[in-house]
């Protein structure tokens, strides 16, 4: 199992470059004709492979694991709640991470603005959005969801909360219960590391987490082809 992960990932890696991996991205239409206030654009390199996943897989129960100002949330609303009913289950706590310690924007702030984003997004959405905001930390929600029978309820989890692999490692494994047979997951920043160390640190990034989690679930997880940006893949059917 092992070698076959690898020879998958080799074979993406194969297919991108650093620059395109790097490359900036356009602000997509609907930030703009909805108002929307991200202070970044990290997320617009993610649009076409998700624009692909989200035709396919069609996920109405969706949760996410880090949401920061919204930018991931809006897009899931703007794709999915267009011609069906959608429910979004939100996890942050708005205070940043470890990598973040003395640069992170004030907590409030970014929470205000998640909250004015999604809001717009779920006024201009012509079907029914019940958006559920689990305020705190993940290992502290994810075991709650389990508490209240979420039991393979979710069709998508987007797993983008902290880039230490202890954290990454234990949203992994607790979401996965969360998430249906067939159902789609995907882990932000698969090749992310900090800059900020000077050196490289294996446990201050995910990809550790992520390749310890696709190799012990190996016989239960289908890994996507697709950009190394991120990691997708589907849990098998039981």
């Amino acid at each position: 199992m092992k070698r076959r992960i690898a020879r998958i990932l080799k074979g993406v890696a194969r297919r991108l470059t650093p620059n395109k991996m790097l490359k900036p991205h356009k602000v997509h239409r609907n930030t703009v004709d909805r108002g929307y206030e991200f202070s970044n654009t990290w997320f617009e390199g993610n649009r076409p492979q998700w624009d692909t996943f989200m035709e396919k897989f069609q996920p109405r129960m969706l949760l996410e694991i880090g949401s920061y100002e919204g930018a991931s949330a809006c897009y899931l609303i703007d794709t999915l709640a267009h011609d069906a009913d959608i429910e979004l289950h939100c996890i942050d706590t708005w205070e940043g991470s470890v990598e973040h310690t003395g640069q992170y924007p004030k907590p409030s702030l970014v929470e205000a603005r998640f909250i004015k984003n999604t809001a717009l997004a779920i006024a201009a959405a012509a079907k029914s959005v019940n958006l559920v905001v689990h305020k705190g930390k993940s290992d502290t929600h994810l075991p709650k969801l389990l508490g209240e029978n979420m039991q393979e309820r979710f069709d998508l989890i987007y797993i983008d909360g902290s880039h230490q692999a202890p954290d990454v490692l234990f949203d992994a494994v607790v979401a996965f219960k969360l998430l249906k047979p067939g159902g789609l997951m995907i882990f932000d920043d698969y090749l992310w590391h900090d800059p900020s160390l000077g050196s490289f640190d294996t446990l201050r990034n995910p990809k550790i987490a992520v390749d310890a989690f696709t190799n012990v679930y190996g016989r239960e997880v289908k890994i996507l082809n697709a950009q190394l940006r991120q990691m997708y893949l589907i849990k098998h059917a039981q």
